[in-house]
């Protein structure tokens, strides 16, 4: 199993990987500024009180909402989220109960979604398309509003 060690190996053995000096955070320059792809988990022990960083835990960026959905429907054990999160792409990992190899695949999947020259484009991005007509452009929008609607 994973310890934070080998988050921090895995990360820093990507290029252009930079460690945070003030907190257990790694990040990819992209187009100037430094964009994270995995930090550690700060959770909320006492209401209305700074959030305290989990070694054990940490957030993985994802591409989009559906690389969220994955892990977070294929094992609850090792992947979850809380309303901090909602919205936004990212996913929790309990790091001792994930093997090295799967947590490996996740950071690289991570720092490929934020480094610079990213081939995958976001849904606003699509949207924006200069060469979608603007009907096209209507529908792809509904399409995707209508897909990550909370279910009720």
């Amino acid at each position: 199993m994973a310890d934070q060690e080998d988050v921090r190996r895995i990360a820093l053995a990507l290029p252009e990987t930079r460690e945070a000096e003030d907190r257990f955070a790694f990040s990819v320059a992209n187009r100037g500024k430094q964009k994270g792809f995995v930090w550690a988990w700060n959770e909320r022990v006492e209401p209305k009180k700074p959030r305290v960083p989990r070694p054990d835990m940490v957030a993985v960026r994802v591409a989009d909402r559906l690389d969220k959905e994955a892990p977070l429907a294929s094992d609850q054990d090792k992947f979850f989220t809380e309303p901090h999160y909602n919205g936004f792409p990212a996913v929790l990992v309990r790091v001792p109960r994930i093997g090295v190899a799967e947590l490996e695949e996740l950071i690289v999947d991570a720092w490929r979604s934020r480094r610079r020259g990213h081939s995958s484009r976001t849904e606003t991005e699509k949207r924006r398309d200069p060469n979608l007509s603007r009907r096209s452009r209507a529908c792809a929008r509904k399409r995707t509003d209508d897909r990550f609607q909370p279910r009720r």
